[in-house]
């Protein structure tokens, strides 16, 4: 039940901000994890006998999981209480973990990383939506700045975390890190997080699961998450297994939103998306997903994969954007409390494209550390710029009682959107290097007289190793080519940024047509 306007607003009995603190630890933990998998892949698949190919649905079951548990999350809400249900999803996020680091075999850690997703699925938007009630709307902004910490950082530090554990310990402790944490984030929240009085809950004989909807988007997001994991491995629409996952999900979705819109008791609340704030907020966290989030992930991978960085090196670079991150948030969120919401959206895309394009001018692989940092500052601050009142006006308009469905829903389409441009990046960075590999060999060859004594002076110093001619003539010609795909992949790089950037300036020009939020409005979001 909604409350009215000349009610006091709820408040919980411990303080909002060790709230908070509590619940950002375990999102933090969950969204670690989607990313911390990783680079452990090669070592996994080694260990539990199975091929690299095989050991990327390590991967992909995590997401699916995950993906189908997120919109779900206010209807299980409404059916078993919030608390209880974020509970049990950190009892069962926490469990798998131990699962995953003991199992013995591929099929058995699969089923973990179901289980593991699925507990996953959960963590997020209860993390959000209690952090949404906790606070006065007016100190939202501030609240919203800590768990943007969660979903801006952890995703960027999971590969250098996983890769330093890897290395100096076993692939398993990535796993069995988690239970730790876990037990702490479910002894805290368990006393200190309390349902409030208006919290939807079914009544007696109310709740009704829709089961045509729950099999709708079980299909159809499993087939999303598997041909955007798979699509490029599979070269997309050469593939009949892609053509038909593609196929498969677009009618699924499209049915399910049908069905949803139309159903007395939805499982996912569409009409939701009749909220102006709602469904702007949802389109820029598909797109800050997308584009945001895909670009900070891309140095860190260049620089362990084309340099020789070690995890440790890279992940130093890396902590240079996300404690840039540390120092914005509070003063995006103190701006979010004073100036309209599309405004500071807008600065961020404007700021993320600059950064790109300042990228593509500074990229090479003679780039140095200082410079590496430098582009890290210039992409990670963009996403917390946006993230904060992005999250905060989602809120506005919408009836109390429904928080847990928004942040549900802008927490999914997040994750879809950083599935997409993970998928994005991968085919363009593949493409891209084949098209520059050609483009380059073009410039081999007798008649181009610089090639010519480029090989006649890699020849001779290979040959001054005291290798033979046959075996100096391989090593050159390896060499040069080894030269020329570093080369054509580093352009390809900047082609991403490219891509990248450009997507940014055009969600620059869209965020002035979003509706005028103003700050004071948020006020009226105490129930109606």
């Amino acid at each position: 039940m909604n409350q009215p306007l000349s009610s006091p607003q709820w408040k919980p009995r411990s303080n909002p901000w060790v709230i908070a603190v509590v619940v950002a630890l375990a999102a933090f933990m969950e969204v670690l994890d989607t990313s911390i998998a990783n680079v452990a892949l090669p070592h996994i698949a080694g260990g539990l006998g199975a091929s690299i190919d095989q050991g990327t649905w390590v991967l992909t079951t995590y997401l699916v999981s995950n993906a189908i548990v997120l919109p779900i999350s206010g209807w299980i809400t409404s059916a078993i209480g919030r608390k209880r249900f974020f509970l049990i999803c950190i009892l069962l996020f926490t469990f798998s973990s131990f699962l995953c680091g003991l199992a013995p075999s591929l099929p058995t850690l699969l089923f973990a990383r179901i289980l593991q997703g699925a507990g996953g699925g959960g963590m997020q938007p209860m993390s959000q939506a209690i952090m949404a009630d906790s606070f006065e709307p007016r100190q939202r902004p501030q609240a919203f700045a800590l768990f943007g910490v969660t979903v801006v950082v952890a995703p960027a530090l999971g590969p250098t975390l996983g890769g330093w554990i890897t290395d100096n310990f076993s692939w398993r402790w990535i796993f069995f890190i988690n239970i730790p944490v876990g037990f702490i984030a479910f002894a805290l929240i368990y006393l200190l997080v309390e349902d409030p009085p208006f919290l939807r809950r079914f009544k007696p004989g109310e709740m009704h699961l829709d089961t045509v909807g729950l099999s709708l988007l079980v299909l159809g997001v499993g087939a999303l998450q598997i041909f955007l994991d798979k699509g490029q491995e599979d070269d997309w629409f050469g593939s009949r297994f892609i053509t038909t996952l593609i196929a498969v999900s677009a009618v699924s979705l499209l049915t399910l939103i049908f069905w949803e819109w139309r159903h007395r008791r939805p499982l996912i609340d569409m009409r939701l998306f009749r909220h102006a704030n709602f469904s702007s907020a949802c389109i820029i966290m598909f797109m800050a997903g997308a584009v945001a989030f895909s670009s900070t992930v891309l140095m860190p991978q260049f620089l362990q994969t084309m340099i020789g960085y070690t995890a440790q090196d890279a992940g130093i670079i890396v902590s240079v954007g996300a404690g840039a991150v540390l120092v914005t948030l509070p003063f995006v969120a103190m701006l979010t409390a004073h100036v309209p919401a599309k405004y500071i959206i807008a600065f961020g895309w404007f700021i993320s494209a600059a950064g790109l394009y300042i990228s593509t001018r500074l990229f090479s692989l003679n780039i140095s550390f200082g410079v590496a940092a430098f582009i890290m500052l210039l992409q990670f601050v963009p996403v917390g710029v946006i993230f904060v009142p992005a999250t905060t006006v989602s809120y506005v308009g919408v009836p109390q009682d429904r928080s847990d469905a928004v942040a549900g829903l802008t927490n999914f389409l997040r994750n879809i959107g950083s599935s997409v441009g993970a998928s994005i990046v991968t085919t363009i960075l593949a493409r891209r290097a084949q098209f520059h590999l050609v483009r380059l060999s073009d410039h081999l060859g007798a008649g181009s007289f610089g090639f010519v004594t480029y090989f006649a002076e890699t020849m001779a110093r290979i040959r001054s190793l005291g290798l033979g001619a046959s075996g100096s003539m391989a090593a050159t010609i390896a060499s040069i080519y080894r030269g020329f795909l570093m080369q054509a992949t580093t352009l390809a790089y900047i082609d991403v940024y490219v891509v990248l950037g450009l997507g940014s300036a055009a969600m620059f020009l869209l965020s002035f047509f979003l509706s005028s939020n103003d700050p004071k409005a948020t006020e009226q979001h105490l129930g109606h």
